[in-house]
């Protein structure tokens, strides 16, 4: 951003803006940039940006992923958490540690999205600080390995306003792979610390979770409100009988095999079928020519 090309009237228009307009201006800008550069343009938009008003939606995940540095990340999320002042409405950030999450918990009475993937935050560190976090509404922990059903469970009863989940694993070919003890066995005690403590739940995402049909029944009769939800390759998941029937009775869902039938679709078989009828094409040309043929030699 530069002055350059800007007369002197046209500038003054701009940088005698109120902080408040100014601020749904920058909020365009992606936050890393707006952070790096806007200050340096000039005096009043450097009091804009250190306000309240810019820092109330935080998205830096794809500056994260470029990053991938949990030590920076955690720093450049406390210091632009710090500029909310406590008008913090959501945080979309990637590998944050148990550092950046407490002082974003700190300052989450407002919050209602929080979505961290991939990040390092511990059973421990919910316990200590997310009892701040009750105006959450969504919240993504997909891939979050050092969160356990006990965390999940700190969390519904902490977040008592939550209505959308993403609690995604690592795809079994990924996990026997980082993991010494080889692939993950069944285990439903996330499935019931959801269904135990989450009974507000309208949205969820389980893809490739460890529970069957037993901790797959207790989240559908629990949570009474489900509209959505994800089980995609939910290896231990059959959907046999009853199971089977509230699951589909949703007004949305994707099943265990839903990857599958991305690699299948539906219409192979017509495909298959017009290679067979051309095949038969082939073949009655074949006899066409056959008859020529034996014509021509007679």
């Amino acid at each position: 951003m530069s002055r350059r090309g800007i007369n002197d009237d046209k500038w003054r228009y701009w940088e005698g803006l109120n902080h408040e307009i100014l601020a749904l201006i920058f909020k365009k800008i992606p936050a890393d940039e707006m952070a790096r550069t806007v200050p340096f343009v000039c005096k009043s938009w450097q009091e804009a940006v250190a306000g309240p008003c810019c820092w109330s939606e935080i998205n830096i995940e794809e500056w994260c992923r470029r990053v991938n540095n949990p030590d920076v990340i955690d720093a450049a999320v406390r210091k632009l958490v710090r500029r909310s002042r406590y008008t913090l409405r959501r945080l979309s950030a990637y590998r944050i540690q148990n550092w950046g999450f407490s002082l974003t918990a700190s300052f989450g009475i407002n919050l209602n999205v929080l979505e961290i993937p991939m990040s390092e935050v511990d059973d421990s560190a919910l316990q200590k600080y997310s009892g701040s976090l009750t105006s959450l509404t969504s919240l993504d922990i997909s891939y979050c390995k050092h969160i356990t059903y006990k965390g999940l469970e700190i969390l519904g009863k902490n977040c008592t306003s939550l209505i959308s989940l993403k609690r995604n694993l690592t795809p079994p070919e990924f996990e026997s792979t980082q993991n010494n003890d080889g692939a993950a066995k069944v285990n439903e005690r996330e499935a019931l610390a959801i269904a135990n403590t989450m009974l507000g739940l309208e949205q969820l995402e389980l893809a490739y979770g460890h529970f069957s049909d037993y901790g797959l029944d207790a989240i559908l009769s629990n949570c009474k409100a489900l509209s959505f939800l994800d089980l995609s390759g939910c290896q231990y998941v059959k959907l046999k009988g009853d199971v089977g029937s509230k699951f589909y009775a949703l007004q949305s869902s994707k099943d265990p095999f839903h990857d599958f039938y991305e690699f299948f679709p539906s219409n192979v078989n017509d495909e298959s079928h017009d290679d067979d009828e051309s095949h038969d094409d082939d073949d009655d040309d074949d006899d066409d020519v056959d008859d020529d043929n034996s014509e021509e030699y007679d």
